[in-house]
């Protein structure tokens, strides 16, 4: 009786494939959420060029900001390699776009100077950043000794996140697309790619919210407010303070 009913289930099945839903060309999310109309109506043609070191695990996120950069800017002025370490023998041209004299490293360290202090040695730079969570980031940093060599600049900012349907760690984190829109706005010294650059974040926290998201406060906040739903770890506490040092300072 069991294989006769498996059989019947089996002949109830329909032979055509279900209807997907249809999926934008651009962002590659589905049409009904796509956020391309809130890109900018030209892309961005900035003197300096955005080079963004990926994390693979970053890719597999379902909102993501990395492609709302990649297509707010001219496509001759987005670079973007993935990895765990960099350079690899797949990323072409990565090395020498590293060693380059004008390229900077967007990175919190120590030695890190103000993005406003750069002085005006260069027209232009090559804007490196690094895509993942802090701890991802720091993995990379740590395995590509090349980053190290590169001068390094930090961004000082009261600006809060508005992607504020994802947690961020400390209330002074932003997400690569605000960091990298900001720093470009000091860097040209123009609103323009602050203002233009987040308009697709806004939309789709705007979708997220109107479909039963809720808004997130960051990890700092919710653990001075003794309201973090889960236990911390020792690694994440050093990480955190660190961080809040980084953006004090």
């Amino acid at each position: 009786m069991e294989e006769i009913q498996a059989w019947e289930d089996l002949s109830n099945i329909p032979p055509d494939p279900p209807v997907m839903r249809e999926i934008c060309n651009k962002c590659k999310r589905p049409a009904i959420v796509c956020w391309c109309s809130a890109l900018p109506p030209q892309r961005l043609n900035p003197r300096s060029n955005i080079i963004l070191l990926q994390h693979p695990a970053e890719e597999k996120r379902c909102l993501r900001t990395a492609p709302m950069l990649q297509l707010g800017l001219d496509e001759k002025k987005f670079y973007i390699f993935k990895g765990k370490r960099f350079p690899q023998p797949r990323h072409e041209n990565l090395e020498n776009l590293l060693k380059h004299p004008n390229t900077i490293l967007l990175y919190p360290s120590k030695t890190a100077i103000d993005i406003k202090e750069l002085e005006n040695e260069f027209t232009s730079y090559n804007l490196v950043l690094i895509d993942g969570t802090w701890p991802q980031a720091k993995a990379i940093y740590t395995a590509s000794p090349i980053l190290h060599k590169i001068k390094q600049v930090k961004l000082i900012t009261t600006s809060t996140s508005d992607y504020i349907i994802r947690t961020q760690p400390t209330e002074g984190c932003l997400s690569t697309l605000e960091t990298a829109a900001e720093a470009l706005s000091q860097l040209e010294c123009d609103p323009i790619y602050r203002k233009q650059l987040i308009e697709p974040l806004h939309m789709l926290c705007k979708f997220q919210l109107d479909n039963g998201a809720v808004t997130h406060q960051s990890k700092e906040f919710l653990l001075k407010t003794k309201t973090y739903p889960k236990l911390i770890g020792k690694r994440l506490s050093k990480l955190l303070k660190t961080t809040n040092e980084y953006i004090e300072h």
